[in-house]
């Protein structure tokens, strides 16, 4: 990898440019290299990795994750699982409890295993259970790419149908089939991975995303930080022939050498604001047009020892969703997305250090967490979120030796493509899930021929799995250098 500074690079021809150097930008570059063009990845701040970097940000020795924690898309993506990244340096570590949500007292709802596993800790929801998640889950291996993907004729038309008709759905609505208040809080605390009221339609299919990838894939987390898979992934780029530039903050396309394709992860926002072309008026109003979602509040602590969760399973994930009842978690997201902030709000809570101890100095831990706020906002919900975690883990405030926070205009500030702390790339209700960022027979063409968009704002949306990218550069395959993919 090479570094430039802010000024013009030398006028060198590449076949391709991608700017951005998130898990999408990388999948992009990767798959336009994998084809034998020359391809250039460019990044504005010294490192490489969007959402995938840690450091130490509170005390020397522990290890943080600045925004990606736990990567359950990442270790099933259908593209990134064709890599061999394991031989680039990637560990994956699987927590014996992929993910974990307390009630008050000492009861915990928990996904684990199996899907029999899970629904035989579910009461008299399992038959329920079993009978929602069994058939998707045997289904997905057939319909992921499709799921994964952009609007298009599916190759299993009827298996898609099927999934289609729960994932389209209010995760409020299809709860009602739930009768324990330990399937209901689960599926709640899936759904609420969504960012949206969970009255929303299509709020359904980030919960049985998630819960797929559980039983098939795990949550995992990879060994020495999330910049693990970003440095994996540069290494398979520049492997194949890539090459990465750090240091360079794309203002303009003018900006750019000459190439014949550039794809940007980059946000409707951003084009907008890119010099050097003028988009097409109709191109233009619906960039104007898109909306992003709430933002998240985040925290990372230094712990003197492991959180002290009453129930005692939740000691043992990876992943902890703190919010109580489907009833509480459905009125903390519905208020933040009014614009206001909630006193109990819902927490999603990592910890690495329990399973990777190189995370923190021996005998001590991390911990990482957020929550939702309104796109903007600059409220300090440190109080919040600790007294949540208090809540079910009393003595946990005890166990603080740093902190260190960032509201939604530091994680703008830290990646551009957050755009008021909005970490999906805009909002994923029915009317963005397949017009992002724009209606168009293909959402990864702009309005000019050879440039296209590949960031988050795209299908499939958020999350670390490089699917937005890939299906970018497909697309460029075929447009501009005639390849069949």
């Amino acid at each position: 990898m090479g570094k430039k500074g802010m000024g013009r690079l030398d006028r060198t021809e590449f076949d391709a440019v991608v700017v951005g150097s998130g898990p999408n930008g990388l999948a992009a570059a990767i798959r336009l290299q994998q084809e034998g063009l020359s391809v250039l990845l460019l990044e504005a701040k010294d490192s490489i990795g969007g959402g995938l970097r840690s450091a130490e940000l509170t005390l020397p020795g522990y290890m943080h994750d600045i925004c990606s924690a736990i990567h359950p898309l990442a270790a099933g993506s259908p593209f990134f699982s064709t890599l061999a990244l394991e031989e680039h340096g990637l560990e994956y570590i699987y927590p014996g409890i992929a993910a974990a949500h307390p009630f008050d007292g000492r009861q915990a709802a928990v996904l684990i295993g199996s899907v029999e596993e899970t629904a035989r800790l579910l009461g008299k929801d399992e038959q329920a259970y079993l009978e929602l998640m069994g058939p998707l889950v045997k289904d997905w291996p057939a319909i992921a790419a499709d799921v994964l993907g952009p609007l298009h004729f599916p190759s299993h038309p009827l298996l898609m149908a099927k999934f289609g008709l729960k994932a389209l759905s209010a995760a409020g609505y299809l709860a009602r089939r739930f009768h324990t208040k330990e399937l209901r809080g689960l599926w709640a605390g899936m759904a609420a991975h969504a960012i949206l009221p969970l009255s929303k339609l299509s709020t359904s299919a980030i919960a049985l995303v998630l819960l797929i990838a559980g039983h098939r894939k795990g949550w995992p987390l990879p060994r020495g930080g999330s910049v693990s898979i970003a440095n994996a992934l540069a290494s398979c780029f520049v492997s194949v022939g890539g090459k990465i530039e750090t240091g360079v903050n794309v203002r303009s396309l003018a900006d750019l050498p000459s190439s014949k394709a550039v794809l940007l992860d980059l946000t409707p926002r951003q084009l907008l604001q890119l010099g050097g072309h003028n988009w097409s008026p109709l191109y233009k109003r619906q960039l104007e047009r898109y909306r992003y979602g709430p933002g998240v509040f985040k925290i990372d602590w230094a712990l003197d020892g492991q959180i002290p969760f009453s129930a005692g399973r939740c000691r043992l994930t990876g992943t902890v969703h703190i919010g109580n009842t489907l009833e509480e978690i459905a009125e903390a997201e519905l208020i933040t997305s009014k614009g206001g902030h909630p006193d109990k709000p819902f927490v999603l809570l990592a910890q690495q250090s329990i399973s990777d101890p190189s995370r923190a100095p021996a005998g001590k831990h991390t911990a990482w967490a957020y929550c939702h706020v309104p796109n903007g906002s600059g409220r300090d919900m440190t109080a919040a979120i600790e007294r949540q975690v208090e809540r079910f883990a009393p003595g946990f405030r005890d166990l603080i030796l740093a902190r260190h926070v960032m509201n939604t205009a530091q994680l703008e500030e830290y990646n551009a493509n957050y755009i008021g702390g909005d970490i999906n790339g805009g909002m994923i209700d029915i009317r963005q899930l397949f017009t992002r960022p724009a209606l168009r027979w293909s959402p990864y063409r702009t309005s000019t021929a050879g440039i296209y968009i590949c960031s988050s704002s795209s299908p499939p949306g958020g999350g670390v799995h490089g699917m937005c990218g890939y299906h970018a550069a497909q697309r460029a395959l075929k447009d501009i250098f005639g390849r069949r993919t």
